[in-house]
């Protein structure tokens, strides 16, 4: 009977060390300037919900990702597509952490999330060369290929919302 409850235990065990505790990803976070060039957040939501996002200073090292911004919208975003000021209060957000500066050769990484955790955005990491790359109108994000290899982009938003939620 022990060596039953023994097996099982460590049955238990091995299941949940390699089974994935990620969130699911249903949409997908891009990153775009306005016409002024202040730096916007994109999130295009594929089926069901995404509450806010997070801009983070990235590292391999989780213990060293530093929040430089936080957002919550007012309403959870449904399918389809959500731009915001991530430097400047906006209609429809709250900064729960307004965005510290970013500083040059640093990479940052903005995702979205739901409060509960049930679902997530794909991530797109950029530096702030990268952002001063980008011309009003043009989303870069991290496109996933048929075959699962990922790449940050740089496409015009029609492109952007016609192609981000195929491989989700």
């Amino acid at each position: 009977m022990f060596r039953r409850f023994v097996g099982a235990v460590a049955v238990g065990v091995a299941l949940a060390a390699t089974s994935g505790c990620t969130v699911p990803v249903d949409a997908v976070a891009g990153i775009s300037v306005a016409a002024d060039g202040h730096l916007l957040g994109v999130m295009m939501v594929c089926g069901h919900q995404i509450d806010g996002a997070t801009l983070y200073a990235d590292s391999d090292d989780v213990n060293k990702q530093v929040t430089v911004g936080s957002w919550t919208a007012d309403r959870p975003l449904m399918p389809g597509l959500a731009t915001w000021p991530l430097d400047s209060p906006a209609a429809g957000w709250t900064a729960t952490r307004s965005l510290a500066p970013l500083t040059a050769k640093t990479a940052y990484a903005l995702y979205g999330w739901t409060k509960d955790n049930s679902w997530s955005a794909s991530s797109i990491s950029f530096t702030p060369a990268d952002r001063d790359r980008l011309t009003a109108g043009q989303v870069r994000y991290d496109s996933i290929s048929d075959s699962g290899d990922e790449s940050a982009i740089t496409v015009s938003i029609e492109e952007f919302k016609a192609a981000a939620c195929q491989n989700t």
